[in-house]
């Protein structure tokens, strides 16, 4: 059959609409009109990460030595009053909040009642505890993004968020980066699902209750919630919040160091204004966490910060908003390569959102193709048509190509057959 009459790729002016069901106008309208392509369903994504969760639960490791002596070692305290105390929970310094133990206390206490002096059991249940909130604050990352952007590129993050190392034990560390982490999921998928309000209240939570330093991730979600919003109910919400959370660290800090003072203030002030010798403890070349990011995603970091490079041909499907909920990838990273203090904990907060750059990058890829629905070239046909290149020249080009050492071969074929 000659390349002339073979099925048109692209349908013509006066073709009739298509009424393929993959086409992107029939997955918008379904999207729209509340059809059948709703996206991935609770279940699936809740099972696969429960499952990769409570394996990290009664398996991971502890990774840093601040997770004992700065957490597991003051709940010990409030359980069993006993425990070893760091310089950070001395009441000359105050820079650790009781209340993001007392979080953790809600589980342990009882779970200390019922296991009594079986210790492990306890410590246990606190790593699921923390397996749960990291399950179910994915599970809706995931559901939200595939309601957005649709099946496959949930399919992606969900797989990256199942089987990488760095989500593995971020996931059930009893830090306040992996709390801030926490947030910061929940806050992108409720910032998708565009419930505003919400997503500023989390980002609140994130910062109060979590680690204060990671006011710059949920930064850009933030300030895009405020304007697309109606700004006096997110402005509030986030007030009322941000209120809340204070008052509650107020009372505990009162509580536990026996006078008046505010961690999280004295945690700024100490590191910030107050010139904290945080490269007492060891600095590192501004390279590290790209070579520690490497270590935890392989490829899949490289590719998250590929994003940008992507972003100019797939601008209508993903600017701005999933641009918005990658971009504390790149502010994070730049801000903390900077510091000469680095740890590997610090970008727990953003990696989830490195899966979620790098799942986007990878669905993506078909954009670079032909798109028999689009009505604009592929990159690759610009590219062939500066070059000259017309459909039939493969086939010419292989024609010439045969070697005349099989033409006897082929003697008793038709010369049409050959073209």
């Amino acid at each position: 059959m000659s390349l002339s009459s073979a099925r048109q790729r692209r349908p013509t002016a006066a073709s009739p609409p298509s009424d393929d069901r993959y086409s992107k106008d029939a997955k918008d309208n379904r999207r729209t009109t509340g059809g059948e392509d709703e996206g991935i369903k609770w279940f699936l994504p809740f099972l696969a990460l429960g499952l990769l969760r409570h394996m990290s639960a009664s398996s991971n490791l502890i990774h840093d030595c601040d997770e004992v002596f700065n957490y597991w070692e003051p709940l010990h305290f409030l359980l069993y009053r006993s425990g070893f105390q760091t310089w950070e929970y001395s009441s000359d310094f105050a820079l650790r909040s009781y209340l993001y133990l007392f979080i953790h206390a809600l589980v342990a206490g009882p779970a200390s009642l019922i296991f009594g002096e079986h210790k492990v059991r306890v410590f246990y249940s606190v790593r699921l505890f923390l397996g749960v909130i990291s399950t179910i604050t994915e599970t809706i990352l995931v559901v939200a993004i595939s309601r957005r952007y649709g099946k496959r590129l949930a399919c992606y993050i969900l797989a990256m968020l199942c089987l990488t190392s760095g989500c593995f034990f971020a996931s059930t560390s009893f830090l306040p980066s992996s709390f801030s982490m926490y947030a910061v999921t929940l806050s992108s998928a409720l910032f998708l699902l565009e419930k505003y309000a919400a997503a500023v209240s989390v980002a609140a939570a994130g910062v109060i209750l979590g680690w204060p330093f990671s006011i710059l991730v949920f930064l850009p979600v933030t300030v895009y919630s405020l304007i697309r919003g109606p700004f006096r109910r997110v402005f509030l919400s986030g007030l009322l919040s941000s209120g809340f959370f204070l008052v509650l660290s107020f009372v505990a800090d009162y509580y536990c160091y026996g006078r008046t003072t505010f961690s999280v203030f004295n945690l700024l002030k100490y590191n910030v204004l107050g010139g904290g010798e945080s490269h007492l403890y060891g600095t590192e070349g501004p390279l590290f966490y790209f070579r520690n990011g490497f270590n935890n995603f392989n490829f899949a970091f490289i590719l998250a910060l590929l994003f940008l490079g992507i972003v100019p041909f797939a601008r209508k499907k993903y600017a701005p908003d999933l641009l918005i909920v990658v971009s504390p990838v790149y502010i994070w990273l730049a801000f903390m390569s900077l510091q000469a203090h680095k740890e590997e904990r610090f970008l727990y907060p953003i990696y989830p959102l490195i899966c979620v750059a790098a799942a986007a990058v990878i669905d993506s890829f078909p954009d670079f193709f032909y798109d028999k629905y689009s009505s604009q070239q592929s990159i690759f046909e610009k590219y062939a048509m500066a070059l000259h290149i017309t459909p039939d020249m493969p086939g010419k080009v292989l024609s010439d190509a045969i070697p005349s050492v099989l033409l006897p071969c082929c003697k008793d074929t038709n010369e049409e057959d050959l073209t």
